[in-house]
Parts: C-alpha cells; sequence; structure tokens
C-alpha cells in the first residue's frame, strides 16, 4: 500500500483509544492523524488531555503526543481530516448511536468498538475469521442512511472471543447448547489496579449487562442476512455468568456444552487447531497466524503465561474434557482489550479495507 489511510480516533483518551493509539502506531496500513474526546478535552495537546492517565504498558507514540484533540461533536471539522474513524466514545447508548450515524452520514466510515450499535439489524456485528460475510449487509445500510461511502460496523464484546470462534470451529456438530461463567478483568472497565484498588484481592459477582450480551451476541454472529437485516441463530442457547477477578488483562471462560452431534475429543482438537478464515487467507496485517490453539497442560492457558499468545490477538483453550452432564467442558482465554476491544476493531478495518469498503 502506497499511501496510508487517514485515521481518526473518537474517544481517544480513554483506555480503549490509548490502545488504538498504540496499536496504530506503526501500522503498514493506517495512520491516526486525528484524536476526537469531549470537549473538557479539545484543544488540549493529547499528552495534555491524557494527562497522568495513560495506562498502556508501553510509552505514548511521540507523534500523538502533541496533536491537538478535537471536540467530537465537531463532526464537519473531523471528517474533513480523515478517511474513516474508529469509535471508544463515553457516551450514553442513544448519545452513541446518534453521533456514529451522523459521522457516517458525513461519509465517514465508522468502526465503533461500543455496544449501541450491535443489534441495530443492518449494522454488521463482525469478528474477521468468523463472519466476514455480514460486511454485505453495509450495502443496505447505506441505502437507509442515504450515504454513499458512510456506515457503521461494530465488533463484539470483548468476553465472548475466548469460547464463541469455537462455535465456528465445531459447527459440523451443531453446538446445542452452552453455560458459560467469564472471569473477567479490570481493563474491560477500563481502569487499572492504581485508579481501581478495591479490586486487590477482590472478586466482584456482577458486571452490569455483560450476561446479556455474553448469551445472545454470539447468535447474531452466527446468524444470516434476510433482505436488509441480520437475523440471529436460535441455536446454540447459552446462560452466562460474568464476574469480574483481580487481573489486568484478559478474560477467562469455563465453558459447558452440549452437542447435536457428539465428536470426539481428538475430532474437536482437530477443528479447533486447523480452524483459519479470511484474515489468514489474506495475511491481514493484524491477523494471528494461528486464531485458536489448544494447550495439553492441564493448568493452562493462564492469564499470566498466555494471555498475549499472537500478540494479543489468538485464542487460547486448554482443559478440554468429557463432562458427567454435558458433552465436553473447556476454558478458553483471550485478551479483551487487544482481540476483545481495539485490536480486532483494527483487524475488522483491515478486512473491510482488503473488501473494498473502506
Amino acid at each position: 500500500m502506497s499511501e496510508k489511510l487517514r485515521v481518526g480516533i473518537l474517544g481517544g483518551t480513554g483506555m480503549v483509544g490509548q490502545r488504538f493509539i498504540s496499536l496504530l502506531e506503526n501500522h503498514p496500513w493506517f495512520e491516526v492523524v486525528c484524536v476526537a474526546a469531549s470537549a473538557r478535552s479539545a484543544g488540549k495537546t493529547y499528552e495534555e488531555a491524557v494527562g497522568g492517565r495513560w495506562k498502556m504498558t508501553t510509552p505514548m507514540p511521540e507523534k500523538v503526543k502533541n496533536m491537538i484533540v478535537m471536540n467530537v461533536s465537531d463532526i464537519e471539522a473531523v471528517s474533513s481530516k480523515v478517511d474513516f474513524v474508529f469509535s471508544a466514545v463515553d457516551m450514553t447508548k442513544e448519545e452513541i448511536r446518534k453521533i456514529e450515524e451522523d459521522y457516517a452520514r458525513a461519509e465517514i466510515p465508522v468502526v465503533s468498538n461500543n455496544s449501541a450499535h450491535r443489534w441495530t439489524e443492518d449494522v454488521p456485528m463482525i469478528v474477521p475469521e468468523l463472519n466476514p460475510e455480514h460486511a454485505k449487509i453495509i450495502e443496505a445500510q447505506k441505502k437507509r442512511l442515504g450515504t454513499k461511502r458512510g456506515f457503521v460496523a461494530v465488533k463484539p464484546n470483548c468476553s465472548i472471543q475466548s469460547y464463541a470462534p469455537l462455535l465456528f470451529a465445531w459447527k459440523e456438530f451443531e453446538p446445542e447448547e452452552l453455560i458459560v461463567s467469564t472471569y473477567q478483568a479490570i481493563s474491560g472497565a477500563g481502569k487499572t489496579f492504581k485508579d481501581w484498588p478495591e479490586m486487590e484481592g477482590n472478586v466482584i459477582p456482577y458486571i452490569g449487562g455483560e450476561e446479556e450480551k455474553s448469551e445472545l451476541e454470539p447468535l447474531k454472529i452466527l446468524g444470516h442476512i434476510e433482505g436488509n437485516k441480520i437475523v440471529k441463530a436460535e441455536l446454540p442457547r447459552i446462560s452466562a455468568q460474568c464476574i469480574r477477578i483481580p487481573v489486568l488483562n484478559g478474560h477467562t471462560a469455563s465453558v459447558y456444552i452440549r452437542f447435536k452431534k457428539k465428536p470426539s475429543k481428538e475430532e474437536l482438537i482437530d477443528r479447533m487447531v486447523k480452524f483459519s478464515g479470511v484474515p489468514q487467507e489474506l495475511n491481514l496485517p493484524s491477523a494471528p497466524k494461528q486464531f485458536i490453539r489448544y494447550m495439553e497442560e492441564e493448568n493452562r492457558p493462564q492469564v499470566a503465561l498466555d494471555v498475549d499468545y499472537e500478540n494479543g490477538m489468538g485464542v487460547s483453550i486448554g482443559r478440554l474434557r468429557e463432562d458427567s452432564i454435558y458433552d465436553y467442558k473447556f476454558v478458553g482465554l483471550s485478551h479483551n482489550t487487544i482481540r476483545g476491544a481495539a485490536g480486532g476493531a483494527v483487524l475488522c478495518a483491515e478486512l473491510l479495507k482488503a473488501k473494498g469498503y473502506i
């Protein structure tokens, strides 16, 4: 690619916005040229606006330090500088839906980390290895919005990345029912231990809205396009509990699964480790070489050892074994702010670029 696409980050001062900026620092296709945030940050340099709230373990990229933060509500000004935007704004769902559609109507493609548009019928919710064909609904969305190139695409909830890929890898065996418990890192709430000290040595057995997302979002990803909308799948039935634990990065899932056609353990491992998708076929810049790996050790995957597998873009599975009530049980692990948030959105943008939507 001879010339990089100009990228804006909406909500660039928050944790996910910071992750976008870190991941895009040396991206071969995309270049951050604009950071937008709330009115209280607008007009400051990015370094001033973030202040002591830089939450990444790597230093703030030099290029963005002196970039003047724009007001995210000044859509015309932001749109004049960029080819597309990533959205990580911190607003109410109604405000997010409006501002993302306003950018789309200004002919700016929006790739969003937010949940506000996940159930908009003509907005694709994409995990690039799993349902890239859902991008086709963008044409119906453009007709509704009256745009030529502007649209909204979203990525799903961070916690489902540690088990939803297996529903595709194991599709031939027809998964019917799952019991899922996710043990979620504090960065999923945009926090570090420095600003959430009460999480140290603590477990909170409730995360608002997470259980509904965990039960329903895989069904939209498994769904199909009918006319001008995406229709969710009926199966599998999923029951979820979501628990906050004292870990910085990494969402772990404990899953029990029942199939219509019960496979052998060897078949399940074979299908998961061989599973790949369009990002691997196209060799997209952020795509993991191996999307899903299986770990034979009884005490793996572990957050401390495995969360950064494939630069945080891979999924680690372990402890697959037969169950006395369900068919099988296993443990999954994914990086919640890379694969589950900013990295997943970057890979989605790469897919949309490769397919001609951006």
